[in-house]
């Protein structure tokens, strides 16, 4: 293995960390928003995530 190939196979660990932590992340949020819309909380202001459950939006409809 030369050096380069080193700082590739590190450099691939990190993007892979950091995707998986990403990937976490992201599950997390959906599974937060998903128990807020079962309670019937409206979505918090000023986030992406609320644009995305108002009514009207393709997003609320196919939820219902």
């Amino acid at each position: 293995m030369t050096p380069d190939d080193a700082g590739t196979s590190t450099r691939d660990q990190r993007r892979q960390a950091r995707l998986a932590a990403s990937l976490r992340e992201n599950l997390k949020r959906r599974k937060a928003q998903q128990r807020s819309r079962a309670a019937g909380e409206p979505p918090a202001e000023g986030r992406p995530e609320a644009a995305e459950g108002s009514p009207g939006s393709a997003a609320a409809e196919a939820t219902r």
